[in-house]
């Protein structure tokens, strides 16, 4: 018998709760934050629709408890938040406050996509940028602000929902808005808040969507279990003072999770996003016993729960495809429970890369990934085969919210591009995790005991515990953990506000923004709300809420030095444009470094990945110019560790002989700054350097920014290598950055 490629697609759909519970604030239980009702307006409801004009696909989607809770608050017209408070009052009733804050935070979306195609928007943003937040502040009309207020609502309704003709109208106006305007545009928010549930309930029942759930609040589980857990994939993690072992708030998330989604949903839920995909031995029982039939969780658990690392081709294929595209099934006291792991590489595809493609391209490139697996699957068969001989599930999963806000509008033509599609292939199926398990049980068989303890971040805890800022924020929850289980007489039947406050505080997302490796806007923002929801801990108890509690965990001040952060996507036009290297790797050189480093010309050096490009940006200090108050040339240098191939030297004369000038490289990309102008050499035979073509992009405006596809440096996905950049004029050593060090670099 033959079968088609399964692939299952499993969207992830979260929000932590943005709603204070201390009484501390003269607004008390008000929301901090409005990413619910701005993303339910662009994200939610149109990815399903989009969906169901395709009934032959079908899809998995996961709407976290939490979230579910926000929206309906909304719908209630219960919440309100600082951005719609500002939004629903009069222009020229703003305070001062008021109007720095709508300066500050009103532009917090990517301009690129959500801002810049809408002329009224861009010309408020650009202004800020350029003319300054202080400007604004003294020269902005009433008109501005109400124009700002209302584009900062207008540009998060989905595409999809433009031909609604209230929203048509206000698109096609586009400034001069009332008061009057602002109030419908919230009330059309509402409307298509209104109509989430109901459209996955529908769809469910018709047989195209899976929905599922996560516990609760979002908790990372195996932590609530013991934060010893973080050592078993990082030993040598430091861990906060206060072990955290409370197993028994396990099932009380689980158990609060299945119970709403039965209110909602009319049945149970059979599939279990575990938080974070993180998943250890210990949580499995708790799982079981709730009566889930299916967790998913991500490749590199696979890899070290079976001891093995997956490798990639140079198109980024896994070699071992037989390891990865299957079920497993977990034998646990209380029953089976079967784990699907997700495809790492084609997840990060969808979640940081297609949006910087043309749609179609990037549909295509998904595509021809899930056939060359087919391919790939059918020749590892015993005799090859022309069909594949037993059932296979590609599992992508991933968050499906934050990355549209990088596609062109908001993913819509991607999506269509991609089911329209799938929906022509008769050799790839789109099925839901639970079809796919019921008609094909799992056969192999992971011990239990044998599956690793780790997340969808390298496999490891890191990302939320072995940070100083995020094991202070540890300690914290236990001590006020302890504190409650101090007061016995405290159930959730006779003092819900307090068990509420500590699911709150279990959450996962305040520990992602502590500490390194995460950045946003509004990091005081979660410290604050974290402290916020600890302290309605000690204020339902009536209990003294401790000095510490009151104190921000850490202090958010402008970074120094730091690696990169997420993948990034810039527009290599020589402007260095900030929201595109946000979240980029950065190093101070010039005033930065000692008296060596005060006259330098290049002030900072930024540098990034995604999956398609490397990227480098430097910042010199105005004015300078190539040839003349900087060499003319740029070179970079890359270095590949235990790696066996051909190495030379770096093709410059005069090069000090000291570490790591005198290194062996391996590729060399070489910049003319006064033509924009690049060329590239491989190392070959006997030291010497072969000419490559590239594609590498370079642009030479306020600062220097260049990107290098990894195509034209033939590198496997998952390598480590190291890069140095040399300043010269006319092939002569003249300098290097940053200073004594090589810039590490991960090929995604």
């Amino acid at each position: 018998m033959s079968y088609p490629l399964y692939v299952a697609f499993i969207w992830h759909q979260h929000q932590p709760l943005y709603k204070s519970r201390t009484g501390t604030t003269d607004a008390p239980g008000q929301y901090r934050l409005p990413w619910v009702r701005l993303h339910g307006t662009k994200d939610y409801l149109d990815l399903v629709l989009l969906l169901e004009d395709y009934p032959k696909l079908h899809q998995t989607v996961n709407l976290v408890p939490s979230l579910i809770l926000q929206l309906e608050d909304y719908i209630a017209g219960t919440a309100i938040d600082p951005y719609l408070a500002a939004a629903l009052t009069s222009s020229d009733q703003l305070s001062r406050q008021q109007q720095e804050f709508i300066i500050e935070h009103f532009f917090d979306a990517n301009h690129h996509t959500l801002i810049d195609p809408h002329p009224r928007y861009s010309q408020l943003y650009h202004m800020r940028q350029e003319k300054g937040a202080v400007w604004c502040l003294e020269n902005w009309t009433d008109q501005d602000y109400g124009d700002l207020l209302a584009w900062h609502n207008l540009a998060w309704i989905d595409p999809l929902f433009w031909d609604d003709p209230e929203i048509e109208q206000w698109l096609k106006q586009g400034q001069n808005f009332s008061l009057s305007d602002r109030q419908r545009i919230f009330s059309k928010q509402k409307e298509i808040l209104s109509r989430i549930i109901p459209q996955h309930k529908k769809m469910q029942e018709a047989g195209q969507l899976e929905v599922i759930t996560s516990p609760y609040t979002h908790p990372i589980l195996p932590l609530l279990a013991d934060t010893n857990a973080g050592q078993r994939a990082v030993p040598n993690m430091a861990l906060p003072q206060q072990r955290f072992q409370w197993s028994e708030d396990i099932p009380r998330h689980l158990s609060k999770a299945r119970e709403m989604y039965k209110e909602r949903f009319g049945c149970a839920p059979r599939g279990l996003w575990p938080s974070e995909q993180s998943v250890s031995p210990e949580i499995l029982p708790y799982i079981a016993q709730q009566g889930f039939e299916w967790i998913c969780s991500d490749e590199a658990v696979l890899g070290n729960s079976i001891n093995h690392f997956f490798h990639r081709n140079e198109a980024g294929n896994v070699s071992e495809p037989e390891l990865i595209y299957r079920p497993y099934r977990l034998e646990t006291p209380d029953g089976p429970l079967s784990i699907v792991f997700r495809d790492h590489r084609l997840s990060d595809l969808i979640g940081f890369t297609y949006g910087s493609m043309e749609p179609k391209q990037a549909a295509t490139d998904l595509v021809g990934h899930l056939d060359a697996i087919a391919r790939s699957l059918k020749h590892r068969q015993p005799g090859g085969g022309s069909s594949l001989e037993q059932p296979w599930l590609v599992t992508i999963a991933l968050d499906g919210e934050n990355c549209w806000e990088y596609y062109e509008k908001d993913g819509i033509p991607f999506l269509k591009s991609l089911y329209q599609t799938l929906s022509n292939e008769s050799n790839i199926k789109l099925v839901t995790v639970s079809e796919f398990i019921e008609q094909f049980p799992p056969t192999e068989i992971l011990p239990a005991q044998q599956l690793h303890s780790g997340s969808w971040v390298d496999g490891s805890f890191t990302t939320w515990i072995g940070d100083p800022a995020k094991n202070r924020a540890w300690d914290l929850l236990t001590t006020a953990r302890q504190t409650l289980a101090n007061h016995p007489e405290a159930t959730e039947e006779n003092n819900p506000e307090v068990w509420e406050a500590l699911y709150a505080a279990e959450g996962s997302d305040w520990f992602w923004w502590f500490g390194e490796g995460h950045s946003s806007n509004q990091d005081a923002m979660f410290d604050q709300l974290f402290r916020e929801h600890l302290a309605a801990i000690y204020q339902a108890l009536n209990e003294p809420v401790p000095p510490n509690v009151k104190q921000a965990v850490e202090i958010h001040a402008l970074r120094g030095d730091h690696r990169p952060e997420s993948f990034i996507h810039p527009i290599i036009n020589g402007w260095g444009d900030e929201q595109d290297w946000d979240q980029a790797g950065r190093i101070e050189i010039g005033g930065a470094r000692g008296t060596m480093h005060r006259s330098s010309a290049v002030q900072r050096l930024w540098y990034g990945v995604n999956h398609l490009n490397f990227f480098l940006r430097l910042d010199f200090k105005a004015g300078v110019q190539p040839g003349k108050d900087i060499p003319g040339e740029l070179h970079l240098l890359w270095f590949y560790p235990e790696r066996t191939m051909h190495n030379s030297p770096a093709p410059l004369a005069e090069v000090p002989d000291e570490s790591p000038l005198n290194y062996m490289f391996h590729h060399h990309l070489g910049i003319n700054l006064l033509t924009q102008s690049c060329w590239l050499k491989e190392a070959a035979e006997h030291h010497q350097w072969s000419a490559r073509v590239s594609r590498a992009q370079v642009a030479f405006e306020e600062c220097l920014e260049v990107a290098v596809p990894w195509a034209d440096l033939h590198i496997e996905p998952d390598f480590p290598l190291h890069l140095v950049v040399v300043l010269a004029d006319n092939g002569i050593f003249r300098s290097y950055i940053p200073e004594n060090a090589l810039i590490p670099i991960q090929v995604p």
